[in-house]
């Protein structure tokens, strides 16, 4: 499989996109056929390794030699950072930090925060590289075909990790996912079309453009909605990950169809907001997709709602720092790619994974429980 192939970017529209065919048309050349097969034949794979431990589990078995990597004594970890401007960042970069304190072969964390801007965080893979003090590098990027130059340049002079979202190049020694986008729009596209046998419209509410694991995410639902004609697609729009957007996205979209019967969404931290649309306007909840944060999963527990929350596993920055770890000790590690479980929520293991002693902006997969910080770090209560 070619990276260069499954994470190319398509430039689209800041706002509306339109549902036409024509659009499928569009971004072909961003879905990958053959991508989208093996993730979703991967949701129904046993994952390799420990259950208890699936931030280090393998959807796959392929790894890859990092021994010209080996460094003796401990080493420097340098990360730049997309940003912390969503929820998910946040519990993520918090799991982060405590899972370095469980290594003692790093000696230096050096963090930069892109916030937000590929230029900002273009110009930080630069210092750093120019700094000589990064001994492996990872990195989020905030854009993929933005970053993509700058993390080639960083892979000629040392290793290179990247994970949550990818870039256009093979370089990086692994690039650390989830099983992935497609398998996450595709799971929540599928619910929609089984709980609205006969039809009905859907608004899809997106982040934001450019961002692989969120085109892939788009690209799949949408070929699903459009084979399907009893659906209609009533609007996919960009709420800049931004509540209040969300919210008036849908209460402009009830004013002006009258009926929203399902609302699919690429990600869950704007859900509870467009919930508060519905119940503002006294209408019905209608079917719903959203993310294991804990705002989502008590709305949906106590409103008894038709909902499904596919999964983007936060503990996958625990895994980004173990990778760092093994490439310093000059182990094996899956690659180029690795995969990792991505597990559903459904109306069947709801309870399990809603935590009333979490903040509402937690995110349940955190694989964070039995670390030592928890629950306080993360602004849990016991």
């Amino acid at each position: 499989m070619s990276l260069k192939r499954t994470f190319k970017c398509l430039p689209v529209a800041a706002f509306a996109v339109s549902m036409a065919m024509s659009a499928l048309a569009e971004d072909a050349d961003f879905f990958d056929q053959a991508e989208h097969d093996r993730q979703i034949a991967m949701l129904g794979a046993t994952p390799i390794g420990d259950p208890a431990k699936p931030w280090l589990q393998s959807m796959t078995d392929n790894f890859r030699d990092t021994s010209k990597y080996k460094k003796n004594g401990a080493g420097t970890i340098c990360f730049s950072n997309a940003g912390i401007f969503n929820p998910w960042q946040v519990v993520g970069y918090k799991t982060m930090r405590e899972e370095i304190k469980l290594h003692s072969n790093i000696k230096e964390f050096i963090v930069t925060d892109g916030e937000g801007k590929d230029d900002k965080q273009i110009a930080d893979i630069d210092d750093l590289l120019a700094s000589k003090k990064c001994d492996v590098l990872l990195v989020t990027p905030n854009t993929t075909a933005a970053l993509t130059p700058a993390v080639e340049r960083a892979c000629a002079q040392l290793p290179v990790i990247v994970f949550s979202r990818g870039v256009a190049t093979e370089c990086p020694v692994t690039f650390i996912t989830p099983v992935g986008g497609y398998a996450f729009g595709a799971q929540a596209a599928r619910f929609i079309i089984d709980a609205l046998p006969e039809g009905g419209n859907v608004l899809a509410l997106r982040i934001a453009p450019g961002v692989d694991v969120l085109e892939t995410r788009w690209s799949a639902a949408e070929r699903i909605f459009a084979a399907e004609p009893k659906i209609k697609l009533i609007g996919s729009e960009f709420t800049n990950d931004d509540r209040a957007i969300a919210k008036s996205i849908v209460e402009d979209y009830l004013q002006r169809f009258n009926k929203i019967d399902a609302v699919w969404m690429d990600a869950g931290a704007t859900s509870v907001a467009a919930i508060e649309a519905f119940e503002d306007l006294g209408v019905d909840i209608p079917v719903f997709t959203g993310e294991d944060q804990q705002d989502f999963l008590a709305k949906w527990k106590e409103k008894n709602m038709t909902a499904i929350a596919p999964t983007y596993p936060t503990f996958q920055w625990r895994t980004a720092i173990i990778a760092a770890t093994q490439i310093l000790r000059g182990e094996k590690v899956p690659g180029p790619i690795w995969y990792l479980p991505q597990p559903t929520i459904t109306a069947d293991t709801l309870s399990k994974y809603t935590q009333a002693t979490m903040p509402p902006q937690h995110y349940a997969l955190c694989g964070c429980e039995g670390m030592a910080g928890y629950p306080e770090v993360w602004g849990g209560w016991k």
